[in-house]
């Protein structure tokens, strides 16, 4: 494939505005909220700068709240002839706020397939922790906003998602799960529209590229996003504030879990016994789901799993049957339902 002919990004007159004092600081009280701290030129935020117009608001707010404590970082995964440009465009947004940065590309061993986009997806967090570490930033924001949860939000609805699914993106978590102290992944923009980090990129003069996946029908988001602005009653607003409704209650059915768990689960390794006796649906279902996870785990078992048929693996156990899911087998009896590696992998 050819490459495209170079495009324009340059900054206009040389210099980008400073946004809006009341908007910095409310950035400013948004950021500290998730991180507890301010950032400082030792203890940097870094920002994930992709060159679209939420994360280059981002960029500008950032740079205005706390001069000389950010960092930036672009991820070229090498799928678009066009990216190499927009990590360009980015350099020289920085290079005019005094912003370090770095573009961060796919290792040339590492190959895609499958669900391609999933992939890129664990790779971009993947680099950006690892650039993290490097620079010793210690926390990680990128641009997701309000629509962005309010899009999410009916995509796994059509798919007919529980609350987990439904639930609005967490504010804050930690990049790495087998890493002390790792970086922390923050989203500052989830009360910030679209539209409105649009204007705050264009009021500061700062250029900015659009995604033409964004308004591909072929694409599950582009769809919502078509349907959000043509329908009054789905305000993006409201979309949002129902999902992190949903969160509050995912957080509440977790802590419950998590009381639960000790006097439910007997055994240990890959035979374990769950408890359900009067317990509702949705507790019987993640209680199946840890005993699934952890039977798999001492069974060497490490390849993802999805749990779309999770549902109807605790139906099933609820009837009285015995049913297996992800090479994991369970038997009811009575109130109880024995885990266990299914017959086709132990007997190897």
């Amino acid at each position: 494939m050819s490459r495209p002919a170079s495009r324009n990004y340059a900054v206009s007159n040389g210099t980008i505005a400073r946004p809006d004092a009341a908007r910095v600081a409310r950035f400013r009280a948004d950021l500290e909220s998730l991180t507890g701290g301010a950032p400082e030129p030792d203890a940097p935020l870094g920002l994930a700068v992709s060159g679209g117009s939420d994360s280059m608001a981002m960029l500008a707010l950032a740079a205005a709240a706390w001069p000389g404590a950010v960092r930036a970082a672009t991820v070229d995964h090498g799928l678009r002839v066009e990216a190499a440009d927009e990590a360009a465009m980015v350099r020289a947004v920085c290079d005019t706020l005094k912003v370090p940065h770095v573009t961060l590309e796919r290792p040339a061993d590492h190959g895609f397939c499958g669900n391609v986009q999933q992939q890129a997806r664990a790779l971009r967090y993947r680099l950006l922790a690892d650039w993290a570490i490097r620079e010793s930033v210690r926390w990680v924001a990128v641009a997701h906003q309000r629509d962005d949860v309010a899009e999410t939000f009916l995509m796994r609805a059509r798919r007919g998602s529980g609350v987990g699914g439904m639930a609005a993106i967490l504010p804050a978590r930690a990049m790495l799960d087998d890493v002390a102290d790792a970086p922390l992944l923050v989203r500052p923009l989830l009360d910030w529209s679209r539209a409105e980090l649009a204007g705050v990129a264009r009021c500061a003069g700062v250029p900015f590229v659009e995604d033409p996946s964004n308004e591909d029908p072929r694409y599950d988001r582009s769809r919502m996003r078509g349907v959000i602005a043509q329908c009054d009653e789905l305000p993006a607003g409201r979309l949002a504030l129902a999902a992190r409704n949903l969160r509050h209650a995912e957080d509440a059915i977790a802590w419950a879990l998590a009381r639960e768990l000790p006097e439910r689960i007997a055994g240990e390794g890959a035979d374990l016994t769950v408890d359900v006796a009067d317990l509702p649906y949705e507790l019987r279902r993640r209680l199946a789901r840890h005993a699934i996870d952890s039977v798999r785990a001492a069974g060497g078992l490490t390849r993802p799993w999805g749990d779309q048929g999770l549902d109807r693996f605790a139906a099933a156990l609820d009837r009285g049957d015995a049913a297996t899911l992800a090479e994991v087998m369970a038997h009811p009896r009575g109130n109880a339902w024995r885990f266990r590696l299914a017959p086709s992998r132990r007997s190897h």
